[in-house]
């Protein structure tokens, strides 16, 4: 399942009880939002895909890969454009290790051995 879909589907969860009850406030059929949510939200119309986005507060981003973001995310970057360089030289290194601990387990366990030893 793709990146926005879970997203889609995570929002739908926290702000409303259910699919249906989704659907019936943003006018779109539950059949349409069910498959989309079932075979990814790809196949759906982008002006479904960018009024489901909008009811949910979620906002694409404009990049090479295209990003949307929900509320959380979007606050984390609020807070990091406030730091000062110090600061986002501290997220920076934070997210490089945590990233390094999900994508590559043996060598964050690595990392740690050397910590552990200096």
């Amino acid at each position: 399942m793709d990146e926005l879909t879970k997203l889609i589907k995570t929002e739908i969860k926290k702000q409303f009880r259910s699919v249906r009850q989704f659907s019936m406030y943003i006018g779109v059929p539950q059949s349409t939002i069910v498959t989309a949510l079932q075979k990814g939200i790809g196949g759906t119309s982008f002006d479904t895909i960018m009024h489901i986005c909008d009811v949910l507060d979620i906002k694409p981003v404009a990049s090479d890969k295209l990003l949307f973001l929900d509320g959380e995310k979007r606050a984390l970057l609020e807070r990091y454009s406030r730091l000062d360089d110090e600061g986002k030289k501290a997220v920076r290194a934070l997210t490089t290790v945590e990233l390094l601990r999900v994508t590559e387990p043996e060598a964050y366990a690595d990392l740690g051995r050397k910590l552990d030893e200096e």
